[in-house]
């Protein structure tokens, strides 16, 4: 895939690993994203059916699960955390801890957003309009990556756009019982409004490793994880005693249809779910772009709708059916643009290795 910063020295070690290699990288990281990230809307909706009402819990949970991250931390490679720790060029740790610090806030504040809107959602309706994303993506990576919009992108994200508007427009959208169309319309706001903070963070991210942290290493990308996550879940904390909504938790687990342990597991395994997706967000970034990590979350929200169906029974009229459609075809236009990429930065590289070697031969 095409490199965003050419003059980025420290992606050497992705250009010094096989082709198969590489792919295998990236398709682990897809893998985690898109079965972490179907897996975490499934169970943050099944929370909302079976009696769960708290929106802190609900964003709490999305980023609780960080110290998970820390036994591959741990494991690492010594010398790759001494190389980080004595670089030259890494920041001082107050700019470091400023960064942080402004990224977890805005990830605790996405994430709000997100369990708004799918507590006055269904998950297939809530999925489809979180595939708008891709198109904030391509603006923000215009904007602070560099990104060009080529052709297929402007396809894209006008393909996007209409897609996110069938289902704003379509008098059939189906929320859960009990929704009026007033807390309909907030749950689309708030989705739609999560989708564009969302695709902000994600090219900030891969702003910060390009501009300030200068170190591209995985335990660099752990440690962004990691430290986000933990001021995002102190947020959410905060927010959850006070609102008031801690005193009613023990209600809600004694209310829960499926039971207490139940409701144990599903805030857990939630908490599981989003740190996996979040492994293979924040790995795509590291390993290609910002841009192509949306690519593939935008792929998983377009087979969460199916999933939804066949758990939730979700409604799925033709207004729907046809939005999944443009949301797919939004998708191939941006993978048929990254392979166009890839096969120009291959051809670039071998390129440049050959006048390299004719070179040498000439000295």
């Amino acid at each position: 895939m095409l490199i965003q910063d050419e003059n980025l020295t420290d992606r050497s070690p992705f250009l010094k690993l096989r082709r198969w290699q590489w792919w295998l990288l990236v398709a682990i990281n897809i893998l985690f994203l898109i079965a972490g990230q179907a897996a975490a809307v499934l169970l943050g909706r099944f929370y909302y059916d079976q009696g769960g009402n708290s929106t802190w819990m609900a964003t709490f949970v999305q980023t609780a699960g960080f110290p998970i991250l820390c036994i591959p931390l741990i494991f690492l490679h010594p010398s790759q955390k001494l190389e980080t720790a004595t670089s030259s060029t890494y920041p001082s740790i107050k700019i470091v801890a400023l960064l942080y610090f402004v990224l977890g806030l805005l990830v605790a504040g996405d994430n709000m957003l997100y369990s708004v809107g799918l507590l006055y959602l269904s998950a297939s309706t809530y999925s489809l309009i979180c595939a708008t994303q891709l198109a904030f993506n391509a603006v923000f990576s215009y904007l602070l990556n560099s990104q060009k919009l080529t052709a297929l992108i402007l396809n894209s994200v006008v393909i996007l756009s209409l897609s996110a508007a069938l289902i704003a427009v379509n008098e059939d959208s189906d929320g859960p019982s009990g929704v009026s169309k007033g807390k309909y319309l907030v749950g689309f706001i708030c989705t739609l409004g999560a989708s564009a903070l969302y695709s902000l963070l994600l090219s900030l991210m891969q702003l910060s490793f390009q501009k300030v942290l200068r170190k591209e290493t995985y335990n660099v990308v752990l440690e962004m994880q990691i430290y986000t996550s933990l001021v995002a879940t102190c947020v959410s904390t905060a927010g959850m005693f006070g609102s008031g909504e801690w005193k009613g938790l023990q209600d809600e687990m004694n209310g829960f249809k499926s039971g207490r342990v139940s409701y144990v597991l599903t805030l857990v395994w939630t908490a599981v779910s989003w740190q996996v997706c979040a492994v293979g967000v924040v790995g795509l970034i590291f390993a290609v772009s910002s841009l192509f990590s949306n690519v593939i979350s935008t792929l998983s929200l377009a087979i969460t709708p199916l999933a939804a169906l066949l758990v939730f029974h979700d409604e799925m009229n033709g207004v729907k059916v046809i939005a999944m459609l443009l949301a797919l075809c939004g998708f191939c236009s941006y993978i048929y643009q990254n392979y166009l990429d890839d096969t120009k930065a291959r051809k670039s590289e071998s390129q440049s290795h050959t006048d390299d070697v004719i070179q040498e031969s000439h000295h």
